[in-house]
C-alpha cells in the first residue's frame, strides 16, 4: 500500500509589523503579496499593548476580510497575519491563524509556516499529560509544549520547546508588547526581516511582502535564530546553534514570487538560469518555446534565449483560477487545469513546441496541456522541466502527501513520456539545479544549501513520524541506496 502523510501539509504566508499607528492595515497589505502561498483562510491578530484583538475567516484575503470594520476592529501599533493553505478535510475555522491563546499570565497569538515531522508523538504526548487541542493543526503543539514548562520563564520555555520540534518552520508570535520570529534549524521555509521608514520592523515569508508596504530589506532569519522585536527595538538571539542550511528549492522552484529574493538569490533569476541549464542539458530542435504560466515564464525565458528561438505566448492562462497543484483533490485539479489555461492555435498550429513547466508532480496539468497544444495544431510537442524528476513526497510543508501521486516515482522518463503523450521530454539535473540556484551563503552545506530531498530522496532531518511509512514505501533498490548513504554518514 503506498505512503500516505496523514497530518498537516500546509505551504503558508505569515507577515507582521511592529511598531507602527497602521500595523493591521499593513499586515493586511503584506498578506496580499503573499496570497499565493495559501487561499483557503487569512487572519491577523493586533494589540495595543493592553489586549489583544482578532479576525480570521476561511477563503481569501478579501473574502475573509470583506466587511472594513473586521480590520478596523484591529487596533493597535503591532499586528501579525497569516495566509493559508490546508489538505483535504482541514478546511475550517478552527484551523485558520494566527491562533490567540488566553493564559492567566498573558495572551498569546502565534502563526505557523511549515509542518513538524514530530508534531503527532509530541500531541500525543501532551494529550496523555492533559493537554487540550483546540485545532487539528501541528501548530498548536508548539503552545502547549511551552505552557508545559512556563514556570522556567517564557524565553526559556520558548527556547527548550523550539528544540523539542523537529520539521520545517517558520513560527511568528505576538504578545501584547513584542513580537517574536523562529527558524528551523536548517531554514526551510524562508523568512526575513524588513524595517519601515517610521523606524518600525516587518518580518515576512517573502521580500516581495517587504515591497508592498515600502519595508527595507534588513537580512533573512537565519537557521536556529530567534527574533524578538520590542520597545527597545530588534534582537537577535539563538535557541540552537546545530544548524546547517538547507533552504526548500521548491521555494525557488515553483512557490516564492519571481520578484522575492531569498538568501541572496532573486527568485526570477534563478529561474531563469533553470531554464538556460535545461537547455543546455536537454536541448529540443524546435521552433518556438511556450513557457507554461505564469511560475514558468522565467525558466521558458532562459530555455528560449539559450536555444535562440522565439519564446511565445502559445498557452494563456485565466488569472481568476487558483493553482492547480495545490487544489486539495484529483477531480478539482483535472478540472481546474481546464478552467485555468488555453492554448493559442494562431501560434502554435503547424508548429514544433518546447512547452517549459517548473515541475511534473502528478502529471495531470502536463498530460492537458500536451493534449491541448496537439488540439491547437501543434506538429509536434517537446515538454522540459526545469526541475529534476519529482520522486518523494515534502515532509516540511508542501501538499505532496502520498508517493504513489508522484508519477515519477513510478515510471522512468520514457515511460512517462509515453503516459503524457508528448513527442520527447526532459528534466533538469539535480546538479544544474543546484548550480542555477548558486545559493551564496551555502558554504560547505550539502546541495549547495538546499533541500532536493524530492528528486533524491536525501531529507536533511530525520522524519521521525513518518519513518516507518516512508521506509515501506521505498522499493529494494531506494532501500539500499538509502542504507548505503546512512553507512556513509
Amino acid at each position: 500500500m503506498p505512503y500516505e502523510v496523514k497530518s498537516l501539509n500546509e505551504e503558508c504566508g505569515v507577515f507582521g509589523v511592529f511598531g507602527s499607528p497602521h500595523a493591521s492595515q499593513l499586515v493586511y497589505l503584506g498578506l496580499h503579496n503573499l496570497q499565493h502561498r495559501g487561499q483557503e483562510g487569512a487572519g491577523i491578530v493586533s494589540s495595543d499593548g493592553k489586549q489583544m484583538y482578532q479576525h480570521r475567516d476561511r477563503g481569501l484575503l478579501s473574502k475573509a476580510f470583506a466587511n472594513p470594520k473586521d480590520l478596523q476592529r484591529l487596533v493597535g501599533d503591532y499586528a501579525i497575519g497569516h495566509v493559508r493553505y490546508s489538505t483535504t478535510g482541514q478546511n475550517s475555522i478552527q484551523n485558520v491563524q494566527p491562533f490567540l491563546f488566553h493564559f492567566y499570565d498573558g495572551d498569546i497569538a502565534l502563526a505557523h509556516n511549515g509542518n513538524l515531522v514530530n508534531g503527532t508523538t509530541l500531541r500525543r504526548r501532551l494529550e496523555k499529560n492533559g493537554a487540550v487541542f483546540q485545532s487539528t493543526t501541528d501548530t498548536e503543539v508548539l503552545i502547549h509544549l511551552i505552557r508545559e514548562k512556563i514556570q522556567k520563564g517564557f524565553m526559556t520555555a520558548l527556547k527548550e520547546s523550539l528544540n523539542e520540534v523537529h520539521g520545517g518552520f517558520a513560527f511568528l508570535m505576538l504578545q501584547k508588547d513584542r513580537m517574536i520570529a523562529a527558524l528551523d534549524p536548517n531554514g526551510i521555509r524562508p523568512l526575513c526581516i524588513g524595517q519601515l521608514d517610521d523606524g518600525g520592523y516587518v518580518i515576512a515569508s517573502e521580500t516581495c511582502a517587504l515591497d508592498i508596504v515600502h519595508a527595507k530589506f534588513i537580512r533573512d532569519v537565519q537557521p536556529g535564530e530567534l527574533i524578538i522585536v520590542d520597545r527597545d527595538g530588534l534582537h537577535i538571539d539563538h535557541y540552537t546553534t546545530h544548524t546547517q542550511l538547507a533552504i526548500c528549492s521548491m521555494e525557488y522552484i515553483y512557490f516564492a514570487r519571481p520578484d522575492s529574493v531569498i538568501h541572496g538569490v532573486t527568485v526570477h533569476n534563478a529561474r531563469k538560469r533553470m531554464g538556460r541549464l535545461l537547455a543546455r542539458e536537454q536541448p529540443a530542435d524546435v521552433d518556438m518555446v511556450v513557457p507554461v504560466p505564469n511560475s514558468a515564464l522565467s525558466a521558458a525565458s532562459g530555455y528560449a534565449e539559450e536555444l535562440g528561438v522565439p519564446n511565445e505566448m502559445g498557452l494563456v492562462k485565466n488569472q481568476y483560477v487558483a493553482r492547480t497543484f495545490i487544489q486539495p483533490n484529483q477531480a478539482l485539479r483535472v478540472e481546474g487545469v481546464r478552467r485555468k489555461l488555453s492554448a493559442v492555435r494562431g501560434v502554435v498550429a503547424g508548429k514544433r513546441v518546447a512547452v517549459v513547466d517548473d515541475s511534473i508532480v502528478r502529471g495531470t496539468t502536463s498530460k492537458q496541456i500536451i493534449k491541448m497544444l496537439y488540439d491547437a495544431g501543434a506538429k509536434e510537442v517537446h515538454m522540459r522541466i526545469a526541475s529534476p524528476t519529482f520522486r518523494f513526497p515534502c515532509f516540511y510543508g508542501i501538499d505532496v502527501s502520498t508517493r504513489h501521486e508522484l508519477i515519477a516515482a513510478h515510471y522512468s522518463v520514457s515511460a512517462m513520456r509515453e503516459i503524457l503523450g508528448c513527442d520527447s521530454l526532459g528534466f533538469l539535473s539535480v546538479d544544474g539545479l543546484i548550480k542555477a540556484i548558486d545559493v551564496p551563503d551555502a558554504g560547505d552545506a550539502p546541495f549547495g544549501g538546499l533541500t532536493v530531498a524530492y528528486f533524491n530522496g536525501q531529507y536533511p532531518t530525520p522524519l521521525e513520524d513518518y519513518e516507518a511509512g516512508y521506509l515501506a514505501s521505498l522499493n529494494e533498490q531506494e532501500k539500499i541506496a538509502r542504507k548505503e548513504r546512512l553507512e556513509k554518514k
